[in-house]
């Protein structure tokens, strides 16, 4: 072949090759800081990822919030979805863009309607997992309804609640049997505190869950993707020390005992996004205690230190699942996990069966394969970028949303500080990035 005929191969090959823009929408409640990291972040990484025969560039836009046609197409390919959970419209757009659009969403917007703590509880017990002892108790009070009185004089049977405390045993957790936030939770120590939590609990069906006690370890596992991240929680800190900074409270065998609950858990019910609360109890073992959190915190005022930890997962299970077209599952098929229930293993064999499934459904092979080819240099990327200006005026813009004036110089510093000292915990400083025009040029070339 001559070299004019090499040439023109080369184009010719180049000229096959389509380039193709994969929009990401961000669909937004109160959501201030992590939509700007997300944002600027994606933007230096200024990425072209070659898959199959395309060469695609990505965009990321916020939804707006707006009537519109069930037939229309959406302009996203992804959307990371913060609000389906209790923003009807938008959860029913979502809805829409799934069924008919093929969009990929974080979170399965159908699981999130219908996978209340009760389900995922029942769920998991199916499965082995040790979830404590749990109760659910009818209302103290109901919404008048026309078929209300009939219904509760034919078949509600008057209970025992004293009867239902000795026979769960104290202490124990009464909390909504949905709902998050530690709203509605309250620890009980004795039949008369018992009453007067029932009492107080107005209209809201209740679960009572006896109290993993004596416990050593509170943990807080985020699941995105296939990615694990854990963290030393302590619910009775002010919100923005729940989060413990600490290190090596884990051993290897718990944290692999904690990653595999979580993936269980994440893939069963669907959800990219995900986290999951476990108590260590006696003899070691490990009690999942809430673990229906499909929309997890996402604010710098409560992870700080952890925050960059959750931007760079977001955007590399976000990049990946819209890189290569990801596909909805079009159910939860939950036969695989019962079938192995059903066999006679001990607990961590049953559990690393669990896991095995989930790797499957979340592809981890091949995004880890995917990220180490295309996102490389996420975290060089991602490590100046925490470090900036732009960073810190993120960070300020939050704060300022949450505290009084008089307080945001304080804790912007106290925030941002934690976010240098994860930049220090890094193993090295990573070496400078490549500037956008020589990653254009590289581009160019290819």
């Amino acid at each position: 072949m001559s070299e004019r005929d090499g040439a023109s191969e080369s184009l010719k090959r180049r000229q096959t090759v389509a380039k193709v823009t994969r929009r990401i929408g961000l669909s937004l409640g109160a959501d201030y800081c992590w939509p700007i990291a997300y944002e600027q972040i994606l933007k230096r990484l200024d990425l072209t990822i070659p898959v199959g025969k395309e060469k695609i560039r990505f965009e990321v836009e916020r939804v707006s919030i707006e009537p519109f046609d069930l037939r229309a197409a959406p302009r996203y390919d992804l959307v990371i979805d913060r609000l389906t959970h209790w923003y009807h419209t938008s959860r029913e757009w979502i809805k829409k863009s799934v069924v008919m659009d093929d969009v990929y969403v974080f979170n399965n917007p159908w699981s999130i309607q219908s996978m209340e703590k009760q389900t995922t509880y029942c769920a998991m017990m199916r499965l082995g997992l040790p979830i404590p002892n749990t109760w659910l108790i009818p209302p103290k009070e109901y919404e008048p309804k026309p078929d209300l009185r009939p219904t509760l004089e034919r078949y509600a049977r008057l209970f025992d609640l004293e009867d239902i405390g000795s026979r769960l045993g104290y202490p124990m957790y009464m909390k909504p049997y949905d709902g998050g936030g530690w709203v509605g939770v309250s620890r009980i120590e004795s039949i008369d505190a018992l009453r007067a939590a029932y009492e107080q609990s107005g209209k809201h069906v209740m679960h009572l869950q006896r109290a993993v006690d004596p416990h050593d370890l509170f943990v807080r596992c985020i699941g995105l993707g296939p990615q694990i991240h854990t963290v030393l929680y302590d619910p009775s800190a002010p919100l923005h020390d729940r989060y413990t900074r600490e290190k090596d409270y884990l051993s290897e065998d718990d944290a692999s005992i904690l990653r595999d609950i979580t993936w269980t858990i994440n893939a069963f019910f669907g959800w990219d996004f995900n986290s999951c609360e476990a108590l260590r109890g006696e003899r070691g073992v490990w009690h999942p205690i809430d673990f229906a959190n499909p929309c997890p915190d996402s604010q710098v005022t409560s992870l700080h230190y952890h925050f960059p930890w959750l931007i760079k997962a977001n955007l590399r299970w976000s990049i990946f699942c819209a890189a290569v077209r990801r596909k909805k599952t079009a159910n939860l098929d939950w036969a695989p996990f019962f079938a192995i229930a059903e066999e006679d293993m001990p607990y961590r064999e049953r559990l690393r069966a669990y896991a095995a499934i989930a790797h499957e459904r979340f592809e981890t092979e091949r995004f880890e394969e995917f990220c180490r080819k295309h996102l490389k240099h996420l975290d060089e990327v991602a490590w100046e970028w925490f470090g900036s200006e732009d960073a810190r005026q993120a960070v300020r813009g939050k704060v300022t949303a949450l505290y009084p004036s008089a307080e945001v110089d304080e804790f912007t510093e106290m925030f941002f500080e934690r976010i240098q000292e994860w930049r220090r915990d890094q193993s090295l400083p990573p070496k400078k990035a490549d500037p956008p025009r020589k990653r254009a040029r590289e581009r160019a070339k290819s």
